[in-house]
């Protein structure tokens, strides 16, 4: 795998709460682990929870060997979530506090997510972008009822309110998903301060545009402070260097 990854405070925010990880070599259990973390509360708190997740997830997959991938990272997060409830119950300062996360790792031509919130992964393929994860978010579940639709002004005006997030309360249930990779396939992994400033079809064209993996990240996340950069910004872009060509 070869990844690239970077995380921009924006043009608004005076701090970054994002907090990302990427390692093209074997973790632990895992050949690769790409994170992407997006802290919510005040003060230091949300910085405090995504830098915590991150970390503390990383460390806890080096440590166990066995199992799949999918089992490493559902006890993992298991574990850093408990943990980061302790850590906002314990201290004042930290009250509140909670992150979204979005990993992602690949296994004998298979990616496997885990997501909790509104960061997303999408898979790049044959010129068009598909979202892998669904975002646990308060309009997400009115789209999913038919009470509201997806472009309209409600939607937009509401889309940051989060169903989910580690760190809130004991217990958290992320979503997993897992995917065939085939050659040519590019992976994105981005916080909402991206996903909120472009459509998906900018995104597609930018990475379908031939260029490398460090220019395509810095593009995207460029384009986002060009239209206001009101939110932290992560991006990953990784190309998971698959050699089996899709079937026709």
């Amino acid at each position: 795998m070869e990844a690239y990854a970077l995380t921009d405070t924006g043009q608004v925010r005076e701090c970054n709460q994002d907090y990302i990880h990427v390692s093209s070599d074997p973790v632990g259990g895992l050949e690769n682990l790409l994170l992407v973390a997006d802290g919510m509360g005040g003060h230091n708190a949300g910085d405090y929870a995504s830098r915590f997740t991150v970390e503390e997830l990383t460390d806890y997959v080096k440590l166990h060997r066995g199992g799949s991938p999918v089992e490493l990272l559902r006890d993992g997060i298991e574990r850093v979530n408990r943990r980061l409830y302790e850590k906002s119950v314990e201290y004042a300062a930290l009250s509140g506090m909670g992150t979204t996360l979005v990993a992602a790792t690949t296994r004998n031509n298979t990616l496997y997510v885990a997501n909790i919130g509104d960061s997303r992964l999408y898979l790049f393929r044959d010129g068009c972008l598909r979202q892998i994860t669904r975002d646990h978010s308060y309009v997400e579940e009115l789209v999913a009822r038919g009470a509201i639709k997806r472009d309209s002004e409600d939607y937009r005006q509401k889309k940051n309110i989060i169903t989910r997030a580690l760190g809130v309360m004991r217990q958290v249930q992320a979503d997993f998903f897992e995917e065939p990779l085939f050659a040519g396939d590019l992976i994105l992994m981005c916080s909402d301060g991206l996903s909120n400033m472009m459509e998906e079809e900018e995104m597609a064209a930018i990475l379908g545009d031939g260029t490398a993996l460090t220019y395509k990240a810095e593009k995207l996340a460029g384009r986002a402070n060009e239209r206001g950069g009101y939110d932290n910004i992560s991006v990953v872009v990784a190309d998971p260097q698959i050699r089996e060509v899709k079937p026709c």
